[in-house]
């Protein structure tokens, strides 16, 4: 097959979805498919273009068979609602041309599009007819809701109406459309994309990379002497509401036995550090290479999932293979019933959501209950194997990329799993 992969985040990006479009990107070519990404340069979480990138002129690379084209756009220091909406409407803009160029040349078998940014389904779907190929669109969050719900943009009634105009019409000409959870897909079912054209196409954990390991050389690195670690790592902006762990490492302030870790960076960083002045027992880091991921994720007793409440099941918070991946327990802030809630149930505690006293009450049960964190702990990583496996993942979507472009449908193979 001939793939051409239109997404706003790619590598060297070290968490949220680049992650996951870099290693599709780099699958698909190690399995002999001829693969070309349009992208931008890498600048998240930080905001900021990293260093030997430009955000104002193209440029072309290789990366591990895959041809890369990077397209200059807005990126703004301090992110706000409005800002957002230009920078990736920019990046919309920009891609265009190389998008048309690439296609025409390529004629490739299947536009595949990631949302964020939504703004760039348009771009997949005239460059799909244009070239006759099939287009894929994947829905990494519902973005114009979450924009809403955490208070990125105001809810005015005719820019809420606006932009769930647009949603819709985006979904509407895609001929495969994938979101990343059970709940998401039905979210889809309930905008209108017809149940056939819907695929679950799961956020994979890196299984072979992530296992369990029962000492960390964090802990030495970043002198913590406290027998348990709560841990965060990720992104840090408004959607997650980490203020909720800054809260819960407040109330827990006076027991010893635990020290909380937010490890990560973004627009809110600073904000959240100054919240937290004053507490003892709470640390921030910067994101880590990936090849210390395994021994950072091992720094952890109970991973830490906050969410926002009105964020259920617009996304589903791509970090938690690998938090399941560990064989660690999760303390996660969501609504019953949630997919949240769903992948979490069994691995650790599913408390209320922005509630502070429930997250910190579920880390004290978690530490103080061995048997309970065990049988969490093991679950955690069998459910890892069982529906988060890259291999399988990756298997099952090559297979219906083939069906989708009329190449054929491969020879069903059981994956291998290892604990």
């Amino acid at each position: 097959m001939k793939i051409l992969i239109l997404g706003i985040n790619y590598a060297p990006e070290l968490t949220g979805i680049a992650v996951y479009t870099a290693g599709l990107a780099r699958e698909l070519a190690a399995r002999g498919h001829a693969v070309e990404v349009v992208t931008a340069p890498p600048y998240y979480p930080d905001w900021e273009v990293g260093a030997g990138h430009s955000s104002w002129r193209y440029a072309r690379d290789i990366d591990v068979g895959v041809k890369i084209t990077r397209c200059p756009l807005y990126v703004p220091r301090r992110p706000s609602g409005f800002k957002r909406i230009l920078h990736h409407l920019s990046f919309a803009l920009i891609s265009l041309f190389p998008m048309i160029a690439i296609g025409v040349r390529m004629q490739p078998d299947i536009i595949f599009t990631i949302s964020p940014s939504l703004f760039s389904a348009p771009i997949g779907t005239l460059v799909a007819r244009i070239t006759g190929a099939k287009q894929w669109l994947h829905i990494q969050d519902f973005e114009v809701e979450a924009a809403f719900a955490t208070g990125q943009i105001n809810p005015h009634a005719l820019v809420k109406r606006l932009a769930q105009s647009f949603e819709r019409f985006c979904l509407s000409f895609p001929d495969k459309v994938s979101s990343i959870s059970s709940a998401m897909c039905q979210k889809l079912v309930n905008k209108g994309v017809s149940p056939v054209k819907i695929y679950q196409l799961n956020n994979w954990a890196d299984d072979m990379s992530i296992k369990p390991k029962s000492k960390s050389t964090f802990r030495e690195r970043w002198h913590i002497t406290s027998d348990h670690v709560a841990l965060y790592s990720g992104s840090i902006s408004e959607k997650q509401g980490l203020e909720t762990i800054v809260e819960a490492a407040r109330r827990l302030k006076n027991n010893e036995d635990i020290t909380f870790v937010i490890c990560g960076n973004g627009p809110g960083r600073a904000k959240l550090e100054n919240y937290a002045a004053g507490l003892n027992n709470i640390q921030f880091h910067g994101l880590q290479k990936f090849e210390d991921l395994n021994d950072l994720l091992s720094l952890a007793t109970i991973h830490l999932l906050p969410q926002k409440r009105d964020a259920a099941d617009l996304l589903l918070p791509s970090k938690l293979a690998n938090m399941l991946a560990s064989g660690r327990p999760v303390v996660a802030g969501a609504e019953a019933g949630t997919g949240l809630a769903s992948a979490v149930a069994g691995c650790g505690l599913v408390v209320e959501p922005e509630s502070p006293e429930a997250m910190a009450n579920a880390i004290v049960n978690l530490v103080d209950e061995p048997d309970f964190y065990g049988q969490c702990s093991k679950e955690a990583r069998l459910r890892c194997l069982q529906d988060w496996s890259k291999l399988q993942i990756l298997f099952d979507l090559e297979q219906a990329l083939l069906q989708l472009s009329g190449s054929g449908k491969l020879s069903p193979a059981a994956a291998t799993f290892e604990i």
